[in-house]
C-alpha cells in the first residue's frame, strides 16, 4: 500500500482509537497509551523466546487486537497466520496494519469460544492478553487445548496479587481452611462492574492462579521469558475437558 503521508494518517485517525501502538509508515497510532509504546516494550522482552524463523510453520493469534503479534509472526516467515477477534474495530485496523506492512495475513471475526470451527491445528497458538476479558476462561483455555493446539502457546495474563507460588498437595481435608488465605495458593479475583474502566475485565489471577489453570488445561509451562508471559507446550492430558453448554440466543 503506498499513500502520502497525509493520507495515511488520516486513515489511522478514521480508524481509531487504536489500543495497540503501532509504527504504520512512520506514524505511530497510540503515540500516548497509558502504557507507554505498547505492545512493543513488552514484545522486546519475550521475543527471544518464540522461533526467529518460523518458515513452514502456521500461527493463530486470538483475540489478535490490531495485530500488532500477527505482522511480527509473519515476519518471521511464518506460511500462514490467522488472527481472529470478535471486534470489528480492531479487525479493521489489523488489516490496514497488514497492508501498510505488506504482509499477507488472514483475519476472520471469531470468539475464542467458537474456535472449534477452524478445523484445524496450528503450529503455534498465540493467547495474549485475552484470559482477564473473558467470562469463561478456563473455558477457552480447553478450548484452545482441545481444537487448535499444535506445538506452542504464547500466554499472557495481567496478574494482581501475589506472584508467589505455593507447592501444593493433591488433595487437601475439608477440615483446611487457612490454606485459601495464603498469598501463593491460586486465585482468580472477580471484578464484578469495572477494572480500569473496562467492562470486560472479568477475572484477573495472580500468578499461582495462572500457572494452575495452564497445568489444569492440559499445557506444560516451558519457560516464564517476561512476567505476565509463558511459553507453554501440550501435555499428554488434554485437562477436564472442554464442556459445551446448549446454545441459546445469546450465543452468537
Amino acid at each position: 500500500m503506498t499513500l502520502s503521508n497525509g493520507a495515511l494518517r488520516r486513515r489511522i485517525e478514521e480508524l481509531g482509537p487504536w489500543f495497540h501502538n503501532m509504527n504504520l509508515g512512520g506514524i505511530e497510532t497510540a503515540p500516548d497509551h497509558f502504557l507507554g509504546n505498547y505492545p512493543y516494550e513488552k514484545w522486546r522482552k519475550f521475543a527471544h523466546a518464540i522461533p526467529a524463523d518460523l518458515r513452514g510453520k502456521s500461527v493463530l493469534d486470538i483475540g489478535c487486537n490490531a495485530g500488532f503479534y500477527s505482522i511480527q509472526m509473519k515476519q518471521r516467515g511464518a506460511d500462514r497466520v490467522l488472527g481472529i477477534d470478535f471486534d470489528e474495530v480492531y479487525l479493521a485496523q489489523a488489516r490496514f496494519a497488514a497492508e501498510v506492512a505488506n504482509v499477507e495475513i488472514e483475519f476472520r471475526r471469531l470468539s475464542v469460544y467458537d474456535i472449534g470451527r477452524l478445523g484445524q491445528r496450528f503450529h503455534i497458538v498465540l493467547f495474549m492478553g485475552v484470559f482477564y476479558h473473558l467470562r469463561h476462561p478456563l473455558l477457552a483455555l480447553d478450548l484452545v487445548r482441545e481444537h487448535v493446539m499444535g506445538d506452542l502457546l504464547v500466554f499472557q495474563s495481567m496478574h494482581r496479587g501475589s506472584d508467589k507460588v505455593l507447592e501444593l498437595d493433591e488433595d487437601h481435608p475439608f477440615s483446611c481452611r487457612e490454606l485459601f488465605n495464603q498469598p501463593g495458593f491460586p486465585k482468580l479475583h472477580f471484578i464484578e462492574h469495572r477494572y480500569a474502566q473496562d467492562p470486560t475485565n472479568w477475572w484477573i489471577p495472580n500468578r499461582a492462579g495462572v500457572e494452575a489453570m495452564l497445568r489444569s488445561a492440559g499445557f506444560q509451562i516451558a519457560a516464564h521469558p517476561e512476567e505476565e508471559v509463558y511459553i507453554c507446550r501440550p501435555t499428554g492430558s488434554r485437562g477436564g475437558r472442554a464442556v459445551y453448554p446448549t446454545r441459546g440466543r445469546f450465543s452468537d
